[in-house]
């Protein structure tokens, strides 16, 4: 438990993702869900929204606690701190099925184990507690544990439609969907260098465009348009957005004692290896957790085994753990890392 009077900020995120049914209505679209409504649905999860950015294919929304990205069908919110994400799908779905989208095709509820897990407010106090309280909601999802449960571990549970009535309301799939090539990479970082996590206090830069350019994140995927945010007296959050409806998106908690970084895209690469290596070298950690999500028709889908291989060449990083799973449409990769005795540059 937290003593009196002791500074704590959990980092760890909680990471929900929902594919809507494409609809028969072309002119259906979740972003045509008002920055009111959004409030409103934020506002179960104790969040605000601070800044937006947009373009042709995807809204993104930087949060008090981290970021929320919405698609014509894809909704995807990303939320650390004390945040209660789960209690907002009953709203959500309600907004999702008034534009036109009452079938999910597929959901994701992903996070890595908390610092403190005794601080998390209900029903997010166990992954036992989340996973009734999403069943409640999704019957015949799974529920998965990855990593060592005593130690360092990432918690999923995932949904695919399978021609189950969701509620009344929520109609049944369709059988013949065809996907949209889906991919995404999650790097979550910690115990940081800390002269790296120096840039990210308000009394080194006053604006956060400053410590996006000194730390070399504005280099990592430079096709991103960037909309970032430095808070007060630290803390850093930003979105990036591209003109193929890509998203990036970088969180981070700097404090020494429970220092934290998250890093997200949906980018398209037939290879991450080189993209886990700048946000490594960036960020330079002390352990990090990857994990790759991917579907049949993404570039990633094939390459997951030679990535697999290629981690653990010329590395001064210890490969603590390793899953692979097999998913009806998509492909999971789940790796460990610790830093070891320097033998080398890279991964």
């Amino acid at each position: 438990m937290l003593e009196s009077g002791e500074h704590f900020f959990e980092g760890v995120e909680k990471l929900l993702e929902i594919w809507f049914e494409e609809s028969s209505n072309g002119d259906d679209d979740l972003r045509n869900i008002s920055r009111t409504d959004w409030e409103n649905v934020l506002s179960n999860v104790n969040c605000e929204i601070i800044s937006t950015s947009k373009n042709d294919i995807i809204d993104a929304f930087v949060l008090s606690e981290s970021s929320m990205f919405v698609s014509k069908r894809r909704w995807i919110l990303k939320t650390c701190g004390t945040t209660t994400p789960l209690k907002c799908l009953a709203q959500l779905l309600k907004l999702a099925e008034a534009n036109g989208y009452n079938v999910v095709a597929d959901l994701f509820y992903s996070r890595k184990n908390f610092t403190r897990p005794e601080a998390q407010r209900t029903p997010h106090q166990g992954f036992t507690e989340e996973v009734t309280y999403l069943d409640s909601i999704f019957p015949n999802g799974r529920s998965y544990c990855l990593g060592s449960m005593n130690l360092e571990c990432w918690y999923l549970y995932t949904f695919s439609r399978s021609d189950i009535k969701i509620s009344p309301q929520l109609k049944t799939g369709e059988k013949n969907f065809d996907s949209d090539p889906d991919q995404t990479i999650e790097i979550l970082m910690q115990d940081l260098d800390p002269e790296t996590m120096g840039i990210f206090y308000k009394n080194k830069f006053d604006n956060a465009n400053g410590a996006t350019v000194k730390s070399g994140i504005d280099t990592i995927l430079p096709s991103m348009h960037i909309d970032d945010f430095l808070f007060d007296p630290c803390g850093y959050s930003m979105n990036g957005i591209n003109d193929k409806g890509e998203y990036m998106t970088i969180h981070i908690t700097p404090e020494n004692q429970f220092s934290y970084v998250s890093f997200e895209t949906n980018v398209a690469l037939s290879n991450y290896r080189k993209l886990i290596n700048q946000v490594i070298n960036t960020f330079k950690p002390g352990k990090f957790i990857v994990t790759i999500f991917a579907n049949k028709c993404s570039l990633a889908y094939e390459t997951m085994k030679e990535l697999e291989v290629e981690y653990s060449k010329g590395s001064h990083w210890k490969r603590t753990d390793m899953q692979c799973c097999n998913f009806p449409s998509y492909n999971l990769l789940f790796a460990q890392y610790s830093h070891a005795e320097k033998t080398g540059d890279n991964l």
